[in-house]
């Protein structure tokens, strides 16, 4: 009996892995379409342009989670010191 439960046991941890496992991919998947959906803003985060984004802009913004924009933002922050140059410091304007 011990070991049927042991078994069922395991089993179930196996399942709450693999499922956690999944939803991180979708997530990670969701949360690369909605990044790429971002290139229709492209044209307004160019140096020296000084136009307002349009409305296809705002609601491609809009549509990211935020936990999606903000990890993305950490991660890309932490790539110039894996790639071993000086780290950026940008300013605020």
């Amino acid at each position: 009996m011990a070991a049927a439960t042991k078994s069922l046991l395991s089993l179930i941890l196996l399942l709450v892995v693999s499922h956690e496992t999944q939803m991180a991919m979708t997530q990670s998947s969701t949360c690369s379409s909605q990044l790429s959906d971002l290139n229709v803003c492209a044209p307004f985060v160019v140096p020296g342009v000084n136009t307002n984004p349009n409305a296809t802009c705002c609601n491609a913004l809009q549509a990211v989670d935020r936990d999606c924009l903000c990890n993305t933002i950490r991660i890309a922050s932490q790539l110039a010191s894996q790639c071993q140059i000086p780290s950026l410091s940008c300013g605020a304007n």
